[in-house]
Order: C-alpha cells, then sequence, then structure tokens
C-alpha cells in the first residue's frame, strides 16, 4: 500500500466524471424514478422487510436513488458517497422529491468524524466494496453505527465476477486479495460509448474475507445467498433469460453473479 498512488483522490475523479452520464443514462432511468419507480431490487428487499420508522445508514449511496427509495418506504435515511458531485445531485433529488434523506460527502472510513448517531439498520449494494482497500476498517465503521442488535444488509457482485477479463473470455486476476487492481476504464458500464477515460483503482475481496470482517467486528451472519443472475445489465456478453434477470452468455447459471448477506450485530 506504501506505494500506492492516491485511490481516493484517483476513484472519486473517477466517480465525479461518471456522475452526469449516469444521470442522463437509460441504465439508471431518472425519469421512472422520479415519477415513483423504486429502484430497489427483489434480492435486497427481502431482506429490509418492513422499513416503516427505521433509521437507515446507506452506506456509498452514489446519487441516492436507492438511499431515497428507502425513503419513500418510510425509514429515515442518511446517505454517504465520496463523490461530491453525486451527493449535490442526490441532494437535489431529496428537496424535489420532498423527502427527508439526509446526504453526507466522505470516504467510508471517515464517516465517523461527520456522523454521531446509530442506526437500525447499515445497508450497502452493488459494486461497493472493491473500492475498499481495507475490510476491516469498512466492518469497524458498520458496527460503530449499528445499534445493540441492529442489521447489516448487503447486496454485491459476487468476486468470482472480478476474476474474469472484461468480456469474459479468460481468468486474469485473482480470486483472492492480493494486489490493487488498476485499470483504465473507457466509457462507463450505464453508458459504454460515453466519452470519459478514467483511471480506477480496486481490489476483488473473496467471500471469505467479507464474512470474517464482520464477524470479527461483532456481527453475527443471519444469513449468505448466492445468485446465479445479476438484476443489472451492466457487464459484457449478458443476456435477459426472465425480466430483469442477466447472465454472462457462455456461462449460464454455471457462476455466482451475486451475493448477498444479512448479519446482526450483537
Amino acid at each position: 500500500m506504501e506505494n500506492l498512488p492516491d485511490y481516493i483522490k484517483i476513484n472519486k475523479q473517477t466517480w465525479n466524471s461518471k456522475t452526469d452520464i449516469h444521470i442522463d443514462s437509460d441504465f439508471y432511468d431518472v425519469k421512472s424514478f422520479l415519477a415513483g419507480k423504486s429502484t430497489l431490487n427483489q434480492i435486497e428487499l427481502a431482506l429490509l422487510g418492513n422499513l416503516s420508522n427505521k433509521k437507515i445508514l446507506h452506506l456509498q449511496c452514489h446519487f441516492g436513488q436507492d438511499s431515497l427509495s428507502l425513503s419513500r418506504m418510510g425509514a429515515k435515511v442518511v446517505g454517504v458517497d465520496f463523490s461530491d458531485k453525486a451527493i449535490e445531485k442526490a441532494k437535489a433529488f431529496n428537496t424535489k422529491l420532498g423527502l427527508d434523506a439526509a446526504f453526507i460527502c466522505c470516504d467510508v472510513y471517515d464517516t465517523t468524524t461527520h456522523l454521531d448517531e446509530q442506526f437500525d439498520i447499515v445497508f450497502t449494494s452493488y459494486g461497493t466494496i472493491g473500492w475498499l482497500p481495507d475490510l476491516d476498517k469498512w466492518a469497524q465503521v458498520i458496527s460503530h453505527f449499528l445499534k445493540p442488535k441492529g442489521t447489516f444488509i448487503m447486496a454485491d457482485f459476487h468476486p468470482v465476477v472480478w476474476m474474469y477479463d472484461n468480456d469474459f473470455k479468460e481468468v486474469f486476476y485473482s480470486y483472492f486479495n492480493i494486489e490493487p487492481i488498476i485499470e483504465e476504464e473507457l466509457g462507463t458500464y450505464a453508458n459504454k460509448e460515453a466519452s470519459i477515460s478514467n483511471q480506477t483503482i480496486g481490489w476483488n475481496h473473496p467471500i471469505s474475507e467479507i464474512v470474517n470482517a464482520l464477524i470479527e467486528n461483532g456481527l453475527e451472519i443471519n444469513c449468505l445467498n448466492e445468485y446465479d443472475y445479476s438484476p443489472y445489465n451492466c457487464l459484457n456478453e449478458m443476456e435477459e433469460f426472465e425480466p430483469n434477470k442477466f447472465r454472462i452468455k457462455t456461462f449460464g447459471n454455471k457462476i455466482p453473479l451475486v451475493y448477498s448477506i444479512k448479519a446482526t450485530k450483537k
């Protein structure tokens, strides 16, 4: 890590450059969202349950669609993201929709210096922890903000997915977290033709690393689920086999694409 470039600065620039493109994309379908469509998927909804009057901390919330969807379900939500441009947009959508969510711009690891309260639920989903080098610090943040017997819920892309090259023709990276993954990215998953080019720095975290980080920081795993599909058409070589369910064409149902975790603070 000592020779690693400033990954927060580099990744923040990347996500700032993506924000307007994502908001304008069909992928995020902001028009339907503003008209009332929830952006949450059945995978996470099944774990979240009744959210009426629940306090939720949403880590790495991008420009707030999921945070605001949670707010529409009756939760009191605080969303956190390190992209100032995304948080600015999240606040604007919150005002436009007349909701009462709050948004904080900071790195995940610094959340404890910006917020002093506890929550019924800490939530994170899809494309989040791969931007973080240290899952022990991440799990410390989750434990810090959960009330006793509070619930942590996450859904994310399976680390098996990140082993492959972009076209899923060969195993390119290790399943295990052995080194940073530094890439040059053209376009973005929400608009592959977008005329942007960015460097990204990420990490692949195996399931064992994720689960053990949570356990070691006082959380009890209630369930770990794996899914042979993605609710998003965001990778190359995907096909829709059922409405809003996508798989890699050549792999079919042979590999996991998404996992979810529910855990309780002891």
